[in-house]
Formats: C-alpha cells, sequence, structure tokens
C-alpha cells in the first residue's frame, strides 16, 4: 500500500484563495440581509458585516500583490515554470513541489515551520 503524498501549497495562493473567500463571504451576509429585510437592524447589521468582509478582502489583496512584487521569482525544477518564493521554504505555485533556496534545508524533509521566527529564535539559540 503506497503512503499518501502530502500536497503542499504557496503561501501566495493560500493569502489570494483566503481573500477570495472573503469575498464570497461579503457577498452571502448581504444576500442574508436581502432575505431578512423585514428585520430592518438585521438586514443592517448583515449588510454591514458584508460590507467589512468585501473591504477586508481588498485590503488583503493589496497587501499580497505588494508582498508578491518584493518575492524571489524562481524556475521550478519540476515542472521548470516561472514561480515566486516567499520565506525560505514555499512550495510551486504551479506543480506543488516542495521549494528552498537555503543550503541548510536542502535534503531535509520540507515543512513551514522553517519559515517561523520561533524557529529562527531556536535555530540561533542552540548555535
Amino acid at each position: 500500500m503506497a503512503e499518501p503524498q502530502l500536497v503542499y501549497s504557496s503561501k501566495i495562493n493560500k493569502i489570494r484563495s483566503f481573500a477570495l473567500i472573503l469575498v464570497f463571504a461579503g457577498i452571502g451576509l448581504m444576500y442574508i440581509g436581502l432575505i431578512l429585510k423585514k428585520i430592518e437592524w438585521l438586514m443592517l447589521t448583515f449588510f454591514i458585516l458584508g460590507i467589512i468582509s468585501v473591504v477586508l478582502s481588498t485590503v488583503v489583496y493589496f497587501w499580497i500583490g505588494m508582498l508578491s512584487t518584493k518575492t524571489i521569482a524562481i524556475i521550478c525544477p519540476t515542472c521548470e515554470k516561472p514561480t515566486k518564493m516567499l520565506g525560505r521554504v514555499d512550495a510551486c505555485m504551479h506543480c506543488k513541489q516542495p521549494l528552498t533556496l537555503d543550503k541548510e534545508l536542502e535534503g531535509k524533509e520540507f515543512d513551514e515551520k522553517y519559515n517561523s521566527r520561533k524557529y529562527k529564535r531556536e535555530l540561533k539559540k542552540n548555535q
């Protein structure tokens, strides 16, 4: 029996997916507000929550767009397509291949903890 292969996702795609979920959640909340139009205060509450969700998604999209301009663009060794790396380890945006530019992490098991500040502090403390 073959072991199930873990599928990784790039950080940029995860954040973009979160922003897309916020857009649909906001639209859904406003739709619920339309259904409840007989109760004005409840309708207004759902409309405000929906608008906040859509505005928050706009902020997240803007933030990840600015962050995306500062990432390192590389060519994936597996699919040979251009992808962007954010942090010490990331996954290819196309084929989900784990990637790293850090020579210390080559050959190690892929783990997103390598990007955390806590891991970096522990690493410095141990050295």
